[in-house]
């Protein structure tokens, strides 16, 4: 499956994408702040791709043929929470030199379109970190509304508060 939009492509992640993956997902201002330690080695990454990456709904977000970041509609029993049923999560990163220019909106826009019209999805959820004000602002623009809050245990056993957020069909 690939999705376009006017500057992006979605497509499935490839094994072959594990360098660009790392270099990156090593970077400790991604992963931290979307809830997962910041990857540590080129076969980190690829271990990534094999076990994460794989699932239906999960696409690299490219530009111009050069990966920039990547999205997942999540989809019981594969999300982090269980929303109920006809409920998605939405989760996306954007490389950190790619922040700030409307991708992670564009990206987002795409998928939630093809969750509501081509899989049946009535409800998607989206959580960020309290202090994650980039990705909640992303979610402001999409139309999401507030839900509820999560405590949650991240990876270093530091405990934060996510923000859970709702967009209904």
């Amino acid at each position: 499956m690939i999705l376009k939009t006017d500057n992006l492509c979605l497509r499935h992640w490839r094994d072959s994408d594990d360098k660009v993956l790392y270099r990156l997902a090593k970077n400790p201002n991604i992963g931290p702040i979307a809830g997962w330690p910041p990857h540590t080695s080129v076969d980190d990454s690829l271990n990534i791709i094999k076990t994460v990456f794989v699932r239906p709904e999960c696409y690299a977000i490219t530009k111009n043929n050069q990966i920039i970041g990547s999205i997942e509609l999540l989809i019981h029993p594969n999300g982090n929470h269980w929303w109920g049923e006809g409920s998605a999560e939405l989760g996306y990163w954007i490389g950190e030199e790619y922040q700030g220019q409307g991708y992670a909106t564009e990206a987002c826009k795409i998928l939630i379109k093809r969750a509501f019209n081509d899989l049946n999805i009535e409800r998607i959820f989206a959580t960020y970190k309290k202090e994650n004000f980039a990705s909640k602002r992303v979610l402001e623009k999409l139309g999401f509304k507030y839900f509820s809050q999560l405590n949650n245990i991240d990876y270093q056993n530091r405990q934060f508060v996510e923000i859970a957020v709702k967009l209904e069909k």
